[in-house]
């Protein structure tokens, strides 16, 4: 199965639930196709866990949740060894991390010790537990979720690991028709909690998306996209209004994020578009604006956007 082929069934899929909110399903697509991690921002409400656990169910995957809370610890997220007294023997009870799909909702509600547990996860696919390393099962994926506008008892996630997530995602109020749709469909009986009611079935398996995964690998990308991707990331760090621009795994980020949107868009090579297209998504969480910008009441996305489209675009 194609890359396009397996992208439009997924779609279906999911919109089984989701009403709308193309944009953000197909971003999904992206990060799930360049195996990235991704942070949903949006207001209460929205469908963030739903869409997640969605597509889990689409791709064949194991699904867990964590609710992110001031007084959760890092054992609640990795696991733990737990002494057997009739083995005399201590033995892993795994935490919810454990899975293929990780939803982690609302993280910055914990305190960063406990942020931080899922660091080692993230990037090494892998937990250490009383000094054993322990893999994750592949792949593994995690989707934090995050409110824009409550702040309070809030633990802002810090730089590093922002810079894991493969792209920050922000989810709007649906349309106008796709709301009142939303209203018809729950009229009609649509439950939420169940997903096997909604006739979400899986699609592709395990082995089908790491084949995919690979397809995408192997897309073709010439000399003038890599030096576009640079001047963009490089752009970031010279900008008068960004304070600390973006590293180069941004770079590689928006490298392997162009590759997955040129293969669903039905192409085997990447073109500048791609590059343009994913750039905010990619970028957005990983520079801090001077506080003077702030003070003049410049959004990160508005700085970004000005950097972006600043670029000579090759041709």
């Amino acid at each position: 199965m194609s890359v396009v082929a397996a992208a439009q069934e997924i779609r279906a899929e999911v919109g089984k639930a989701i009403i709308g909110q193309e944009n953000t399903i197909e971003q999904v697509l992206v990060a799930v196709l360049a195996n990235g991690h991704v942070l949903l921002e949006g207001v209460p409400g929205v469908a963030k866990t739903l869409l997640v656990r969605s597509l889990a169910r689409a791709l064949s995957m194991d699904y867990g949740r964590i609710q992110f809370t001031p007084d959760l610890m890092p054992s609640d997220v990795i696991g733990t060894n737990v002494f057997n007294p009739k083995t005399g023997d201590f033995e892993l009870r795994k935490g919810p991390v454990f899975v293929n799909v990780l939803l982690a909702d609302e993280i910055n509600r914990t305190p960063p010790k406990t942020q931080a547990a899922l660091l080692e996860s993230m990037e090494e696919r892998r937990v250490t537990i009383d000094g054993e390393p322990h893999q994750l099962p592949p792949p593994f994926l995690v989707f934090a979720t995050q409110n824009p506008i409550d702040f309070e008892g809030t633990y802002p996630l810090p730089e590093a690991q922002q810079d894991r997530f493969l792209l920050k995602v922000l989810i709007d109020y649906p349309t106008d028709t796709a709301e009142i749709d939303v209203l018809k469909r729950h009229h009609a009986g649509f439950r939420p909690q169940s997903l096997e009611a909604a006739g979400i079935n899986p699609i592709i398996s395990v082995a089908d998306l790491e084949m995919l995964q690979k397809e995408v690998q192997e897309t073709t990308v010439e000399d003038k996209v890599f030096n576009y991707i640079y001047e963009i990331v490089k752009a970031t760090r010279t900008s008068n209004d960004i304070l600390v621009g973006a590293s180069p795994r941004a770079g590689i980020a928006l490298l392997n994020c162009s590759k997955a949107i040129a293969r669903l868009r039905g192409r085997e090579f990447v073109i500048p578009d791609d590059v343009k297209e994913l750039a905010l998504p990619v970028l957005r969480h990983r520079v801090i604006l001077r506080p003077e910008a702030e003070v003049e009441g410049l959004s990160v996305d508005r700085v970004l956007a000005s950097v972006i489209n600043a670029q000579v675009v090759p041709r």
